[in-house]
């Protein structure tokens, strides 16, 4: 089986995205994301994934490395019942994702579509943020405009939320 990462750069590649790769020890925080010096080359992503209170709906939200989701808020613009946290056994179900490694790019194993995507809305226009290639030993650096159309490319409709 390919390499989680590769299967990422291909699928990048294959689309015709400009991107560059910072590899890394594994991290599993922004704290040590930050230590690493990683969060210096662009504007990392921190990544939610959360599920509905019946475990019927399941979201990917992405924001800015300094914001705090607040989960009531963001239950009302993705017009949903209450939000947590998705377990680890979710999380590798619907994305084949491990803890520390939550990205976007998880939705190219997504391939029933049954994780919706959203987006803060202050990160469109970035020039370059950063986030996993499925696996946390890695950063992938693209522009904030190629990655929501990877997104899109993949199936995924893209929504954007307001997080304070």
């Amino acid at each position: 089986m390919k390499d989680k990462k590769q299967a990422v750069y291909d699928r990048l590649w294959a689309l015709g995205v400009a991107f560059a790769v910072t590899e890394h020890p594994a991290v599993y925080t922004i704290d040590e994301m930050d230590s690493l010096g990683i969060t210096l080359d662009g504007d990392v992503l921190k990544n939610l994934f959360l599920r509905d209170a019946k475990g019927k709906r399941h979201f990917l939200v992405a924001l800015d490395k300094e914001k705090h989701a607040n989960l009531d808020a963001l239950r009302g613009q993705l017009e949903s019942s209450k939000l947590s946290f998705a377990s680890e056994e979710r999380l590798e179900r619907y994305l084949g994702l491990k803890k520390g490694a939550v990205t976007p790019l998880g939705v190219f194993q997504d391939t029933a579509g049954a994780v919706e995507v959203a987006f803060d809305r202050s990160l469109i226009g970035r020039a370059k943020v950063g986030v996993h290639p499925n696996d946390n030993t890695a950063t992938v650096w693209l522009s904030f405009e190629d990655l929501v159309g990877v997104i899109e490319a993949s199936g995924h409709p893209v929504r954007y939320v307001e997080v304070e």
